[in-house]
This record gives structure tokens, sequence and C-alpha cells, in this order.
């Protein structure tokens, strides 16, 4: 809850002054307790970005200093943090286009949960939702996940681990958002293609007007797979600090940022990428 009035004071939805709903609006808005809205708004008031907070009257948007603002504006979350309210103001469009290049769609899958809240809750009502999903090839042999010693003989659970949770984690995805034509009408397309390449980042562009970017960190990690302990190569997505970029007019950097970060997506989708089945 902190993350989305986050990022409506950063994106100017709230402005500085702006009164914020009252508590009982936010707990009803978020389908949360009043004791978790006002943790969310000590949070933000600890940050210097509200005012006023009192139990007799409705938050303000403070004003804070330029510097701090821009510090704060630049400042990374890790992407659990910062990709669901990015996802959830992207669906506020009639038309929703989503396009991604990750390892899983796990992240990805746990952002959509908040939009989709909100669509059965009636608080959002796109008319079309687009969603384009670069993964690895089941075929290749990955940098990340690995084991640390290949055990040779053409066996790798780490690498068999990894494509049971792509497989699961789009599976889930796609119902979860095609399953809106049935109950809500709308026009859902979901599409997946493989990569015969790892990541080393992951990358998640919306509505053709933000991109949202992440380092894979790759480390040394012990993991019980099958049930016996193995050293392998892997990487918490999850924990990887998301990078924000948008066009919004006043910086020639992030908006040359989104458009060449785009049209890299559409030249991977349109050529080296190749179809692929969640099935196997």
């Amino acid at each position: 809850m902190a993350d989305a009035l986050r990022d409506r004071i950063r994106s100017g939805v709230l402005r500085p002054g702006d009164r914020l709903p009252t508590q009982a609006r936010l707990a009803e808005e978020f389908g949360v307790e009043r004791g978790t809205v006002r943790q969310a708004l000590r949070i933000l008031h600890d940050e210097g970005l509200l005012t006023h907070l009192t139990k007799g009257s409705p938050a303000r948007v403070a004003d804070p200093p330029a510097h701090a603002y821009a510090a704060s504006e630049a400042r990374p979350l890790p992407t659990t943090a910062g990709l669901a309210p990015r996802i959830t103001d992207a669906f506020t469009a009639r038309h929703v286009e989503i396009d991604a290049l990750c390892l899983t769609a796990g992240t990805l899958t746990l952002a959509l949960g908040e939009p989709l809240r909100q669509i059965h809750a009636g608080r959002l009502a796109p008319a079309r939702v687009d969603v384009r999903i670069l993964l690895p090839s089941r075929g290749i042999t990955l940098a990340f996940p690995t084991p640390v010693v290949d055990a040779g003989g053409g066996a790798n659970p780490v690498h068999r681990r990894w494509l049971t949770q792509r497989n699961a984690q789009g599976q889930v995805l796609r119902h979860n958002l095609t399953s809106l034509r049935r109950s809500h009408g709308i026009d859902v397309h979901v599409a997946f293609r493989a990569l015969p390449f790892t990541p080393p980042v992951k990358l998640y562009l919306l509505n053709n007007t933000e991109a949202l970017f992440a380092y894979y960190q790759v480390a040394r990690r012990e993991e019980e797979i099958d049930h016996e302990p193995l050293a392998t190569y892997d990487t918490q997505g999850a924990r990887s600090m998301l990078f924000a970029f948008a066009q919004s007019g006043v910086s020639l950097r992030d908006t040359t940022f989104v458009e060449q970060s785009q049209l890299w997506f559409n030249a991977l989708w349109n050529t080296i990428s190749s179809e692929l089945d969640l099935g196997l």
C-alpha cells in the first residue's frame, strides 16, 4: 500500500498539498484493516512525503525540497515492491499493453494480483489487455540457474526445476488474465515466445510509455533439489533492484531509453525468438 501511494505522489497523481482519502476510504480501496493503513501512512510520513498525520483529518502530500524529491524518485526498489504499483497504474488505461523479458513469469504473475483484484472489485475496467512475454527456451543450456558442477550424463535437476516453474507460472498468468474474457468481457491476448539465450536482465514495458529494468544478480547458493543438497549458481529475481524510466517530455534520456527498449523487445520478438509451448 505504501508503494502504491508513493508511486501516485511521484507520478503527480497526488500533488503537494493534496489531501489523501480518509483512512476508511483507503482501507476500503486496498482491502486492508485500518491498522495497515496507519502503518503505510506512517512509512510515507517518515520518508517526508506526507504531513498532518493526525487522527482528526486526512494526511496531506508534503512539499519536499527539490533535491530530496529527486533522490526519492530515482531510488530503485526491489522488483516485488516496485513492479506491482506500476502494473496497477498501467491497468487504468483502456488498452493495457505489457511486454516482459525474464527468466520465469513468477514476479509478473504476483504483480498482476492487485489489478486483477481491483477489476473484480469494479475499480478498474480496461477494455483490452495485450501481454507478450519472452522467456528462455527449454532447449538451451542456461547460464543460470545451473549446477556449479555438471553431473554429466544429461541429468540436470536444476534445469528441470526451472522448466517446471517456467511452465507452471506462465500457465497461471495466462489463466488469470484470459479468465477476464468470461467474467468481465475484456478482450485479453497473452502470448509467449522463447529466446535462444539466458537474459542477464529483466525488462518490463508498460503501455509503450514506461520501462522497468533490473539486473539479475547471480550468486552461488546451496539448495535442496530432489531431496539432495546441491551447489547452484542462481538468482533471486524478486529482489533485483528495479530502475524506472518514463516518457515524460522532461527527460530526453528517459524517453529515449523507453523507446529503445521497446524497439529492442520488438526486434527479439519478431526475429530470433520462437514459438513457446508451456506444456513442454
